[in-house]
């Protein structure tokens, strides 16, 4: 147990459930395609299907056992410890930014190796991007986005949206490879 975080299922909702079968079934169909097709020209279309396939499988434990909430309560005890709780708003901005910027300049590297590749491997770095925006808007963790991000439309939540949405548009990427492979 870290402070007030306990190992268990992230989101035991049915949403969350369905998503994390939708992690599941999109790096699943990244796998086959990476089994099925002869990279050996296009091993930079190799490295980016990889790169999708390594990130839906991390995202996917996080989503049942909500590891960035053990590394949000780890973050929070050391500020209290260390006396700049107070001013933790600015640590959290910088944190963002860092990571927004790292993420957009793995993403543009991620462009750059499947630049020329097959339409559908262009196409699922655009859910890609969906997943790597919803991930930083999570990271913000503030309060007010958090309650746009769990307030539903047409009975969805627009988590839910954002998330699923960008899975299968990976998903619809993968299946287009493969069967133009």
């Amino acid at each position: 147990m870290i402070g007030t975080w306990s190992p268990g299922l992230g989101d035991p909702s049915i949403g969350g459930w369905l998503t994390v079968l939708l992690y599941a079934a999109t790096a699943a169909s990244i796998w086959m395609l990476l089994r099925r097709i002869d990279f050996t020209r296009q091993e930079p279309e190799r490295w980016v299907w990889r790169v999708l396939l390594i990130g839906l499988i991390a995202l996917g434990i996080n989503k049942q056992l909500d590891v960035q909430s053990a590394l949000t309560e780890l973050g929070r005890i050391a500020a209290q410890r260390q006396g700049w709780y107070e001013s933790r708003r600015q640590t959290q901005l910088a944190f963002i930014a860092g990571a927004g910027i790292l993420g957009l300049t793995f993403l543009t590297a991620l462009i750059f190796l499947a630049w020329g590749s097959h339409q559908a491997t262009l196409s699922a770095l655009i859910g890609g991007f969906a997943l790597l925006l919803f991930v930083m808007i999570r990271a913000a963790s503030f309060h007010q986005v958090d309650r746009l991000l769990n307030a539903d439309f047409a009975g969805l939540r627009y988590n839910w949206i954002i998330e699923m949405g960008g899975l299968t548009w990976i998903l619809a990427s993968s299946m287009r490879r493969f069967r133009n492979s």
